[in-house]
């Protein structure tokens, strides 16, 4: 009798590994803005060895999540007012341009994926998960992106939903207003996102200009108050 043929499933390179544990730490701020990371205690945290750490680093680095100094080393890239506010310009302006791209091509694919990251959004706030709802949301913001079918805007959100979604996390897992409990604001979450999949595959481009303006206020609100209280 022949052994059974069992696919093994492949191990994940470890740089891999290092780098989405990497991510998770710095989106959920368990290591904070400006904070050094010591390769030293990197390979005592993570449970992996240097050379897959610095592998992930380098990546960081290029994803500007981490910063690197002469004298302080990787440290974790610095959240300030001063980005915030040029980081939401960025953001107002290029996504409301993408919807004047978006009405005048076929992105139904790209509407479809834009749906499940909704449900995924949806999952998320069920199971009461914030980090899964960031990236979720993150998915979501880079499918709309992927409608315009334009590489460089997509790199263009790319870079700005990145440094969002440390601030994301922060909108997610505060009460920041007292009068809007975390729940009623998740959901509105949810319910913009469809009104915004619903607008665009209507072609309606000044209803999904509107959505996507109140969107980014909300999220600027919430996070300036954060950062000025």
């Amino acid at each position: 009798m022949k052994p059974l043929n069992v696919q093994k499933i492949p191990k994940q390179p470890l740089a891999v590994k290092a780098y989405e544990t990497l991510v998770k730490k710095i989106i959920c701020l368990e290591y904070q803005p400006s904070q050094h990371l010591e390769e030293n205690q990197l390979v005592e945290d993570l449970g992996i060895g240097r050379t897959p750490i610095r592998e992930a680093l380098v990546r960081l680095h290029g994803e500007k999540m981490v910063e690197s100094h002469p004298k302080k080393g990787v440290i974790v890239r610095p959240i300030t007012l001063q980005n915030t506010k040029a980081m939401f310009e960025s953001m107002k302006l290029i996504e409301l341009g993408i919807v004047d791209i978006a009405v005048d091509k076929d992105c139904s694919v790209f509407l479809d994926k834009m749906k499940t990251a909704n449900l995924w959004a949806q999952k998320a706030i069920m199971a009461n998960d914030v980090f899964d709802l960031v990236e979720a949301n993150h998915a979501f913001h880079m499918h709309f992106a992927r409608c315009s079918q334009n590489e460089f805007l997509i790199r263009a959100v790319k870079d700005i939903r990145s440094e969002a979604r440390r601030l994301s996390y922060l909108s997610y897992d505060n009460i920041i207003d007292p009068k809007r409990p975390l729940e009623t604001h998740y959901q509105s979450v949810f319910h913009e996102h469809d009104q915004i999949i619903t607008s665009l595959a209507k072609k309606d481009a000044g209803r999904a200009k509107q959505l996507i303006s109140e969107h980014i206020l909300t999220f600027r609100e919430r996070i300036i108050v954060f950062m000025t209280s």
